[in-house]
């Protein structure tokens, strides 16, 4: 290899490359979650629970999605024939999709559930008994909190709350001052339960339950008094929920949020919910209240929310109808109750979650909060719930005098009050609370721990492809990296230095750096092995991500592909980069994993000859994160550690025929099959890697 050699271009350089449509490929992945609610030999609540999963993940597809905003909030708007005709292509997938999950809960899911004793009651099914128990729980519990609006001139059409239940009615006969206003709504109070458990008196040996919405249906006209129900329908609005604050615009940033906060309950509508056997003429009034087309429309046949039947998982609590308990080990690089400090003096620890415990990060900030010599903690918070053992002890450690600065990103999608609330507390007690970059998402997950030790002060690490959630840390697969090596350790500190006061572009000898230099820099590691496959030395690119969208990226992949290249992607979600098409792409294979746990851990490996490189990093490949975030993407020196994850993280997942999906050069997915054996040879099991890898890690209780 040269220094010379000029970059690849890609083939046919006047016509762009066909990408394949993102939230096309984002329904695609919302069908492979879906394929596990379908699987038989998945434990009956844990299916249920990948179609809340799917049913959560279409509701913030709606809330987020500018494109699907378009085309469904926005009918007057007139895109051009292609336009219009993705717009149709979208809405059909989304369509077809909900009616395959309402499908799959009627018709295989309630009867499977019936057969181990476990029955959600409609009005029709109840016996007297249970009659007069839901009757009596309606007088009780509900009805006091509800209060019916009729519509008129005085009482106009309320305002209904992003994703809450209601009911539309249709009245006949005159009200009490002998008018003719016939439509009311009633809405439901999110503290209400969704399920409620009848009395063993009633269930027998069964668990029984009745819905909120069929206790409320079944009493309608209870709340009429003198009128006459007529039509009648529950029905759910989801609204455009992407808190827009202009940064540039406000004098605390804090506090906007905290304004916005308020109203995104009631932003623009994007999708309407129906009951199955609502009319035409109220589903009509509700899209005309809602400014919504048709194609917005959604008629179900079940609760208009399939999220909160997760309520099922906890009320049942049966263990033979859950995946057996995992038990993470403690990280098995480093010893309990031993000083971390002392072992990374030594060299660098990787963790590997879940699959290894994420108290070996908690161990390493306890010890830092309680060790005296340890003068200064820093860390940024993207997720971390609004209940956090790791918060917890950055506010011990500003008790026990350290200087603690935490920077927060208060614009975490959905997590805005979590954090809000948490910058408060801090900054209530002393610590620095530092908001990040103004128009920028700070996603990078780092904690610095400055030591004195002797004369100097030693720096130690931790870097992360995840967020500091100890409870998200059980099921999301990340990679943390602790370290005290001090380039990368000074690194660190200079980006804790630009996050605070904004000066100056800080020279970092290892680290890449969004929206600085990391997409350039990804660019050029692939453009480097596109050169020497081009001169003949055999060239690996192998990437692990959860999206990738980026556009320049993609087509730095197309040139290495084209270039020789042989390219393999691990994308758990979205991909734009079309796979093994002839002349353009034949050299790129995209491989999906969908798993009990989810795949979150960003893996960028590059090897040209003997020659490897591989890096960690909390970015995926999408534009904004390249451009309007900070990110990092950092190197992993030690071969040991590097072999490690490339065996876990790479390896493993290539050779997967238990939970992987292909792409097709169609732009289909497939799951993956064992090849099929020849003559009298036995078939090749099916091998997941996370199954291995639990396997590999497990500790017995």
């Amino acid at each position: 290899m040269t220094d010379t050699a000029s970059p690849p271009t890609i083939a046919n350089p006047s016509h762009a490359p066909q990408w394949i449509d993102r939230d096309l490929s984002l329904l695609a992945f919302n069908a492979r979650v879906l394929d596990w609610a379908k699987r038989p030999e998945v434990p009956l609540l844990e299916r249920l629970r990948y179609l809340c999963i799917v049913s959560s993940n279409l509701d913030e597809f709606f809330e987020v999605r500018a494109a699907l905003h378009h085309s469904m909030a926005h009918p007057k708007a007139a895109p051009d024939a292609a336009g219009a005709q993705a717009q149709h292509s979208l809405s059909t997938v989304v369509h077809e999709l909900v009616d395959e999950q309402y499908a799959l809960y009627n018709d295989v899911l309630l009867p499977a559930f019936a057969k181990v004793g476990v029955r959600i009651l409609s009005f029709g099914e109840r016996n007297m008994a249970q009659h007069r128990w839901v009757k009596s729980f309606f007088e009780r519990e509900v009805r006091p909190l509800l209060l019916p609006v009729g519509l008129d001139p005085a009482h106009p059409f309320p305002q209904v709350a992003n994703k809450s239940l209601n009911f539309i009615v249709r009245l006949s006969g005159k009200d009490a001052f002998g008018r003719d206003n016939e439509i009311a709504i009633v809405k439901v109070p999110r503290s209400l339960p969704r399920l409620i458990r009848l009395p063993e008196k009633l269930s027998g040996k069964r668990m029984l339950f009745v819905s909120i919405s069929s206790v409320i249906r079944a009493h309608l006209k209870d709340l009429f008094p003198g009128r006459e129900v007529g039509q009648f329908a529950q029905f759910r609005v989801t609204r455009h929920s992407d808190l827009s604050v202009d940064e540039e615009d406000v004098k605390n940033l804090r506090t906007a949020l905290r304004q916005g906060l308020v109203h995104r309950h009631y932003g623009q509508a994007v999708r309407l919910e129906v009951s199955a056997g609502c009319s035409d003429y109220l589903a009509e009034f509700l899209l005309h209240q809602f400014e919504l087309p048709h194609s917005a429309l959604y008629r179900v046949h079940g609760p208009v929310n399939l999220v909160r039947l997760n309520q099922l998982i906890d009320l049942v609590d049966n263990p033979a109808l859950l995946f057996p308990p995992y038990h993470a080990s403690y990280p098995h690089q480093l010893s309990a109750g031993g000083s971390i400090f002392e072992q990374l003096q030594v060299g660098d620890v990787l963790i590997h979650q879940p699959y290894e415990s994420f108290d070996g990060v908690l161990a390493f900030l306890r010890e830092a909060v309680r060790d005296p010599d340890v003068l200064a903690i820093k860390q940024t918070i993207y997720r971390t719930g609004a209940d956090s053992a790791l918060m917890e002890l950055l506010r011990e450690g500003v008790q026990r005098g350290k200087e603690v600065t935490v920077v927060v990103e208060l614009k975490a999608r959905f997590d805005e009050e979590a954090n809000i609330n948490w910058a408060e507390k801090l900054e209530h007690i002393g610590a620095q609370v530092v908001y990040g970059v103004v128009g920028l998402k700070t996603h990078a997950k780092m904690l610095l721990v400055s030591r004195r030790e002797g004369r100097s002060i030693r720096r130690y690490a931790h870097l992360s492809t995840g967020n500091y959630n100890p409870r998200t840390a059980k099921l999301y697969t990340d990679l943390s990296h602790l370290t005290a090596e001090p380039k990368l350790t000074h690194d660190v500190e200079n980006v804790f230095n630009l996050l605070a006061n904004q000066s100056k572009i800080p020279r970092l000898s290892k680290l890449w750096l969004a929206p600085f230099n990391l997409q350039r820099n990804l660019i050029e590691a692939v453009d480097k092995t596109a050169q020497s496959a081009a001169l003949g030395v055999p060239s690996r690119i192998v990437l692990k991500m959860n999206t990738l969208t980026d556009e320049k990226l993609m087509e730095a992949l197309l040139r290495a592909g084209q270039a020789g290249v042989q390219i393999d992607l691990i994308v758990r979600g979205a991909c734009m980069l079309p796979a093994l098409r002839p002349g353009l792409s034949e050299n790129i294979r995209v491989r999906s994993i969908i798993g009990r746990m989810l795949e979150h851990s960003r893996v960028f490996y590059f090897r040209s000859g003997d020659t490897e490189a591989l890096y960690l990093s909390s970015a995926d490949w999408m534009n904004r994160n390249m451009l309007r975030r900070v990110e990092l993407a950092w190197p992993i020196d030690d071969p040991v550690l590097r072999q490690r994850i490339v065996d876990e993280c790479l390896v493993a997942y290539l050779q997967d025929n238990l939970d992987a999906w292909v792409l097709n050069p169609d732009g289909r997915y497939a799951r993956v099959e064992p090849p099929k054996p020849r003559g009298t040879a036995k078939p090749k099991p099916r091998r997941g890697a996370q199954a291995a890898l639990m396997a590999l890690y497990f500790a017995n209780p």
